[in-house]
């Protein structure tokens, strides 16, 4: 059952305005999946706005970010927020997330407050005083069987839900009711409406939180939302070749690579903008495939082959990366893993695996192995084993120390000016040379770099 922090239990129970107060949405839901309780959201019946404002402020400091949704923030003196929230009525009385008519109602039922919700797994209440779960959708059957079910006709009115939606099959393991799928399908014209922002809200979660990746891309399939991002809906169908891909079409081994990255280690240990570089790396990794498929004849038999796709799926990459609102530095990190996610086609020298280090900035070779894996393992009935590529990356990513990147530049503007050379366009294009023979392994301290000065200089010392 729910978990409730000891300094809100004080709260609830020494607050008289508190006294037809109910646990709500996410802490509910994920007690019930024997999940970590992070927000607490308390929903305050009989009760105004002003009332519950004064009554919290006894408790710490409030934040009224939310007023105009009837939501404030308490942050108490241990540093812990709980948000309060008076039940409303929501109108949808014009197009986008901010044509509702929002009416308080202190005094509306549980049941038509519950019914607001989006899914029935988010609409359970708990009452912290009588430990009980009230229950009026069908939430905890729903749950139990890993159901994603609307909770009423008020679905339609927010397509954000949606992508909710998306994101709860995937980090819940949930199949969606067929109801709700058609539910979902009815509404997609109304996607336009949502804000890049909230649309970017949504696509964060799945690609930082997912459990089961590939439920959430589903979804989308089967509610037609994918149609919404065409570098995914255009690789549905498009053929691999069977010896390499028994696991079918290129939105199949999308799918499966993403499973796989969700369960690795590298993956679940990872901060969370790392682990939506990398899950969003996976998604996209194959993208380019869509157009560059085509099928050749080797000898006698006919083989399915996508040259260049990676560096078109950076393209295709960038675009679907702007469409869902992901912040910029992500997109750095993410185009160089697609660019170079088929690396484990070169044999790793020194020098291949300098250069290698430079291609990927700002992301780096120990993540492009991860990429690398979850890649190998997304295609079953293949093994689900480490690649051996990935053992020699790893070592010479340790024999190099390339663990921070690409290697620094021994030669450096002070050093050129020391031995007298004119600052300008030309130095600049001796800094880059000498590095291009750094990276190529011609020296490796900075005497051998001024050996090397002294030998490849075309612009001489000033006399």
């Amino acid at each position: 059952m729910v978990q409730i922090p000891h300094a809100l239990s004080v709260i609830l129970r020494e607050t008289s305005e508190l006294a037809h107060a109910y646990l709500v949405g996410g802490c509910v839901r994920d007690a019930l999946f024997k999940l970590p309780q992070k927000d607490f959201d308390i929903e305050v019946f009989h009760c105004t706005y002003e009332q519950l404002e004064k009554a919290l402020q006894r408790w710490g400091r409030t934040d009224f970010v939310g007023k105009s949704f009837g939501v404030i923030k308490l942050k108490t003196s241990e540093n812990a927020v709980y948000d309060f929230c008076l039940p409303r009525r929501d109108s949808k009385v014009n197009k986008g997330h901010k044509g509702f008519q929002v009416a308080f109602e202190p005094m509306i039922s549980l049941k038509d407050a519950a019914s607001r919700r989006d899914f029935t797994i988010n609409a359970l209440m708990f009452d912290p005083r009588k430990n009980d779960l009230l229950d009026f959708f069908g939430g905890l059957k729903d749950l139990e069987n890993r159901v994603l079910r609307h909770t009423s006709q008020a679905f339609a009115e927010d397509p954000l839900r949606v992508l909710r939606g998306m994101q709860f099959a995937a980090r819940y393991q949930l199949e969606p009711a067929p109801e709700t799928v058609v539910a979902a399908a009815s509404i997609k014209e109304t996607q336009t409406e949502l804000p890049v922002e909230r649309i970017w809200a949504e696509w964060s979660k799945w690609s930082a939180q997912s459990v089961s990746p590939s439920r959430g891309l589903k979804f989308l399939r089967d509610t037609e939302w994918i149609g919404f991002y065409p570098e995914i809906s255009n690789i549905i169908g498009v053929p691999q070749d069977p010896e390499w891909h028994p696991e079918g079409d290129v939105f199949t081994h999308t799918g499966f690579c993403c499973d796989a990255l969700a369960k690795l280690p590298e993956w679940i240990e990872a901060d969370l903008e790392t682990r939506s570089v990398l899950m969003l790396a996976t998604l996209l990794h194959d993208t380019g495939k869509s157009e560059t498929t085509q099928q050749v004849r080797r000898g006698e038999e006919t083989r399915i082959i996508s040259p260049g796709h990676e560096m078109r799926g950076v393209d295709m990459s960038e675009k679907f990366l702007a469409r869902i609102g992901c912040p910029l530095a992500l997109r750095e990190r993410i185009l160089p893993l697609v660019a170079n996610h088929m690396a484990h086609l070169v044999d790793p020298t020194d020098r291949a695996m300098r250069r290698l280090a430079k291609r990927l900035e700002p992301e780096n070779i120990a993540n492009l192995c991860t990429l690398i894996t979850a890649d190998s393992m997304g295609r079953p009935p293949k093994p689900a084993v480490t690649p051996p590529i990935v053992f020699a990356l790893r070592s010479g990513l340790e024999r190099l120390q390339l663990h921070e990147g690409a290697p620094k530049p021994i030669l450096l503007g002070r050093h050129l000016l020391e031995k007298s050379f004119e600052p300008g366009k030309q130095m600049g294009e001796l800094l880059e040379k000498a590095y291009e023979a750094q990276l190529e392994g011609e020296f490796f301290n900075l005497t051998e770099a001024l050996r090397w000065l002294e030998e490849n200089a075309d612009q001489g010392p000033k006399p």
